[in-house]
């Protein structure tokens, strides 16, 4: 996000490689943890349409906590600059309660390793 909130997107990156695999957006408004919601979900879909055993790695333990809950909890209101946002959130919940999935979902240790590669290096 610049700001939070503010205008956000998302990616997911290969660690070994640095590629990136997906990117969304710039959305006009949304938050970081919604940002990272949705690349763990999207991840999550790419990853079984490959039959891929990688883990995904998050460095926010919200985003974590959302999707073992299947629920983005957000506190941002929904409105006319961020429906898009929410529409594809509710789209992310309803993937999460129709799929089943053996990734793994680590937290990233941002103390230890450094910022996240899939972060836009904004912080």
């Amino acid at each position: 996000c610049s700001g939070n909130p503010g205008k956000m997107e998302y990616r997911g990156v290969e660690t070994s490689t640095g590629r990136e695999i997906f990117r969304q957006g710039p959305f006009e408004l949304g938050t970081n943890n919604i940002g990272e919601f949705l690349a763990i979900v999207h991840g999550l879909a790419f990853l079984k349409s490959q039959n891929s055993d990688l883990p995904i790695y998050s460095d926010s333990v919200n985003a974590l906590a959302w999707v073992k809950a299947k629920h983005c909890r957000t506190k941002l209101e929904r409105c006319a600059k961020n429906e898009e946002l929410f529409q594809l959130i509710e789209r992310a919940e309803s993937w999460l309660k129709q799929n089943s999935f053996s990734t793994k979902l680590l937290k990233w240790p941002t103390t230890e390793w450094g910022e996240i590669p899939a972060d836009f290096g904004r912080k």
